[in-house]
């Protein structure tokens, strides 16, 4: 028995740190798993914002070129409001799932400023819908367009923590006379 207590401390030391090297491996890997599902979290988050933008930004693009065939844009590819129609429609109906993913998976604040950005948008189309000629009034509702796409773009960065990013406001040099 003398043998038997003599050895116990070192199978007291050996079970100490038989359990400590347990914890620290099953700490580590749940740390590891938290790091993991944050990413993918993320990365679910960064596609479904930028579906989202896709989707709306073909929207946008076609209100470019319906205002230019209506004399208030200087986009130079017009469309007519009935050549378009069929691309809005399914501009539409793109824009749909892309906000429902968003819905799910969005930050409150991203998804705020999401409903800003198409509410803007939804302003345009109705302004084409009622064939309004006024390129002042279609200005000010471009900027409104890209100050809410701005703010969209901004709270989505904050949310994935990225560093700030262009305004995409580019200013284009004026169209020449022929």
């Amino acid at each position: 028995m003398s043998g038997f207590l003599q050895q116990l401390p070192a199978l007291i030391g050996v079970l100490v740190g038989a359990l400590g090297s347990y914890l620290a491996t099953t700490r580590g890997d749940q740390a590891r798993f938290r790091r993991e599902q944050a990413a993918r979290w993320d990365e679910r988050r960064l596609a479904a914002y930028t579906d989202f933008a896709r989707a709306l930004k073909k929207s946008v693009t076609l209100t470019y070129r319906i205002a230019s065939h209506l004399g208030n844009d200087p986009h130079p590819h017009p469309l007519s409001p009935e050549e378009a129609a069929p691309h809005v429609a399914e501009a539409s109906d793109a824009r749909d799932p892309a906000g429902e993913a968003l819905l799910m998976l969005g930050a409150p604040d991203v998804v705020a400023m999401a409903r800003e950005w198409v509410v803007t948008v939804m302003d345009m189309e109705q302004f084409l819908r009622d064939r309004t000629q006024s390129p002042e009034t279609w200005s000010a509702l471009l900027e409104r367009q890209r100050t809410a796409r701005e703010r969209y773009y901004a709270a989505v960065r904050r949310d994935l923590a990225l560093p700030p990013g262009h305004s995409g406001n580019w200013q284009l040099p004026p169209p020449q006379s022929p």
